[in-house]
């Protein structure tokens, strides 16, 4: 607490006020604003020059194949009309049979359908010529019809010459006709090829435009934001390396700049704060040292004071034991009653002092940690234990158990304190019966040993793991109530958990249950091949 108001007021020393640079450049909403304009414009022009270039082709496509070939079609078919009429009053004038005017009036027919779509093809502007040639055919047909054909059918043929006269005038105007026709088809066909090459030059200049517009955007983009976000990124990556010293500087558009502004700010105050912290450091130096020699000349007043109040105790336990050889039932029966009650608190102190030993001792140093086999740290338990299971007349079953990475000494006492707590808590005329056995549990080993004795109730779980908690009276239960503290210590300090199941009510007895992180599968066959070896 005291290092936080001590720092308080540098941090509102340092807050941060922006410069107003910033406010002269653009943000970067306005510059993605015009790039998107500009996007748009370009996206414009290219789409109504695409457009303008596809209507001009299709256009001229259409005037090709919709008027200029049909055109020339019906020019053909209407020479042919007439041929055939021509042909057919030759044959009626040489043979007077009626049936070789069939073609006359059939060609008649397609003469007046072929001029239909002539003039139809014709009507629009710039076509007067064409127009004026089919009138020139029609009237040279009129002509040719009402002078020689009519007359021939009536049967007061003119002159073979005359009607040959008539009908080579009759062609001389089909030909002109078709002369004005292919003029008209070549100027489609340029008109056409014109369009494509039109819209070939606006392909190369949208390519053009484009290539030029999106490296215009690539350069801007570069220049105005890619480049100065690479720069601060370069100054920030500086002073995370550990050059908080170094002035962050930014430029570009307003957010960069006033981003860099921020990562000033911020670093100025980590500067700040790692001024604090270093001091704060010092005195936690400072504080552990005191800590460390405060706790050896702790650990040196334990040791001592416990070896001085074990020697007068042992004095006191061995004279209270001769009292009680020497002079048991020559007093009377209180005087014995004292004697005993003196002999068991002095038994009873010198357990308690050497057990607080036993759990000062957890967790001053992990240099002797090794590679410990469970299974024979539990059998060495089970054989330290064996008097105690007679006495019971108890059993153990003990499961397949893993190797493990800590001290065996302080293993082995925990394992002792948990199966000696299953021997001791058992019920009246109930052999007890303790198990234990391990299972893996993602990176650590779970370990449960279980009984079917007297069991603990739910609202005692956290209270057995309290040093001098009982549960019990000592008349009934011995012990000092430090076992299950200095187990949870030992589990503890091997970097585990310890805790109790939840009760069965179908199942008597209670199971507590530890952890400890699991040795690597090749550690653990290394080692037992250097064992073996």
């Amino acid at each position: 607490m005291t290092v936080g108001l001590a720092s308080e007021p540098r941090r509102r020393a340092l807050r941060h006020v922006r410069s107003g640079a910033g406010e002269l450049r653009w943000p970067l909403s306005r510059i993605f604003a015009v790039g998107v304009v500009a996007a748009t414009l370009v996206a414009l022009v290219i789409i109504g020059l695409g457009a303008y270039a596809l209507s001009r082709l299709t256009d001229a496509r259409s005037s090709l194949l919709d008027v200029g070939g049909p055109s020339t079609i019906a020019s053909e078919r209407l020479a042919r009309a007439y041929v055939d009429q021509e042909s057919a009053v030759r044959g009626f004038q040489l043979a007077g049979s009626q049936d070789f005017l069939d073609p006359y009036r059939s060609g008649q027919a397609d003469e007046q359908a072929n001029l239909d779509t002539l003039r139809r093809l014709s009507g629009a502007p710039g076509q007067e010529a064409i127009r004026a040639d089919i009138g020139k055919v029609v009237a040279a047909a009129d002509q040719w019809r009402a002078a020689y054909a009519e007359p021939v059918i009536a049967g007061s043929p003119p002159t073979a010459d005359q009607g040959k006269t008539l009908f080579d005038g009759l062609r001389l105007q089909l030909r002109a006709l078709a002369v004005d026709l292919n003029v008209q088809q070549q100027a489609l066909r340029g008109g056409l090829n014109s369009a494509a090459d039109f819209l070939f030059w606006v392909g190369i200049a949208i390519v053009v435009v484009l290539a030029a517009f999106l490296f215009t955007a690539g350069f801007g983009l570069r220049r105005q934001v890619l480049d100065p976000v690479a720069k601060l990124a370069d100054e920030v990556r500086q002073v995370a390396a550990g050059d908080v010293r170094r002035e962050v500087q930014a430029d570009g558009p307003r957010e960069i700049l006033q981003l860099g502004e921020d990562v000033d700010a911020m670093r100025r105050h980590i500067l700040s704060d790692l001024t604090d912290a270093r001091e704060v450091n010092q005195r936690l130096d400072d504080q552990a040292r005191d800590l460390e020699r405060s706790n050896r000349d702790l650990e040196q007043f334990a040791y001592v004071a416990s070896h001085d109040l074990q020697e007068p105790l042992r004095k006191v336990s061995s004279f209270c034991q001769l009292l009680q050889r020497r002079y048991g039932g020559q007093l009377d029966e209180r005087a014995d009653q004292y004697i005993e009650f003196a002999v068991d608190g002095a038994q009873r102190m010198q357990r308690l002092i050497n057990d607080l030993l036993s759990f000062s001792r957890v967790g001053r140093t992990t240099e002797a940690f090794d590679d410990v086999d469970l299974a024979a740290v539990a059998e060495a338990a089970v054989a330290q234990l064996d008097g105690l299971r007679e006495q019971a007349a108890g059993e153990f079953e003990i499961g397949e158990l893993p190797h493990v990475h800590g001290d065996k000494g302080l293993l082995q006492q925990l394992v002792v304190n948990l199966l000696g707590n299953g021997l001791k808590f058992h019920r009246d005329g109930v052999p007890p019966v303790v198990r234990m056995s391990a299972e893996r549990v993602g990176d650590e080993w779970e370990i449960r040993v279980s009984d079917n004795g007297i069991g603990i109730e739910p609202e005692y779980a956290e209270k057995v793991f309290v040093i001098f908690q009982r549960l019990h009276g000592r008349d009934r239960y011995p012990g000092t109530g430090i076992g299950l503290a200095l187990s949870k210590k030992i589990v503890e300090f091997h970097g585990g958990r310890i805790g109790l199941d939840p009760r069965s009510e179908s199942e008597p007895g209670a199971t507590l249950r530890f952890t400890l992180p699991a040795v690597p599968a090749v550690e653990t066959a290394d080692k037992i091949a250097e064992e073996a070896s």
